[in-house]
């Protein structure tokens, strides 16, 4: 239970600050407890930072199983998933990832071959359902686009080429999605892909 507090108040510290700005003090105070219960928990501030790392990336992949499981077609639900991982990690305000890689690369390298895996998976079923149900072309190298699309979801993260000055998440995002999806879909997939981002352009 105390566990899961500190867990949980972490997360929101590390999403919101970044995890290089938030102390184990920061971590105590706002839980309101003493540093030396953190410990007992974690044995320094790594571990903490590896807990909340694999328990985020646990709830998000849940929630993305859940959104899949209910979409109405595998465009609008890379939207639909596209949204919750933007509302689960608070936009990324605080550059959760480019800080992970900088400051703890061996955590940010071990989420990032869990992320590939699961993602190869859901974006590979994700694009056979659009190519069963005529919204993506039947020529399409499933392998070769799941990596495609995991690769371009890594690079625009990267400030070096997208600086956050000038590009923010949620923009790069959308015209991710638009230029990945684009480049699939049949005719019947551009006319729901049309309609989609007419009605949602905000």
């Amino acid at each position: 239970m105390v566990r899961d507090q500190i867990i949980s108040k972490s997360t929101e510290l590390f999403l919101t600050l970044g995890f290089k700005s938030v102390t184990m003090d920061d971590i105590a105070n706002e839980l309101g407890m003493s540093k030396k219960t953190i410990y007992v928990h974690f044995k320094n501030k790594t571990k903490l930072v590896e807990a909340v790392t694999f328990n985020l990336f646990e709830n998000i992949c849940e929630g993305i199983d859940g959104i899949c499981e209910a979409s109405n077609n595998p465009i609008e639900e890379l939207y639909d998933v596209k949204m919750f991982v933007m509302h689960h990690l608070k936009n990324e305000q605080a550059s959760p990832q480019h800080q992970l890689k900088k400051y703890y690369p061996n955590i940010y390298e071990a989420i990032r071959i869990k992320q590939f895996e699961v993602m190869q998976e859901s974006v590979g079923d994700s694009l056979q359902k659009g190519i069963d149900t005529l919204l993506f072309r039947p020529n399409i190298d499933v392998d070769f686009i799941s990596r495609m699309y995991f690769n371009g979801m890594i690079g625009i993260k990267d400030h070096a080429i997208f600086p956050k000055e000038k590009f923010n998440m949620d923009y790069l995002m959308e015209n991710y999605l638009e230029y990945h999806l684009r480049a699939i879909v049949t005719e019947k997939g551009l006319t729901i892909l049309n309609n989609f981002i007419t009605q949602n352009q905000s």
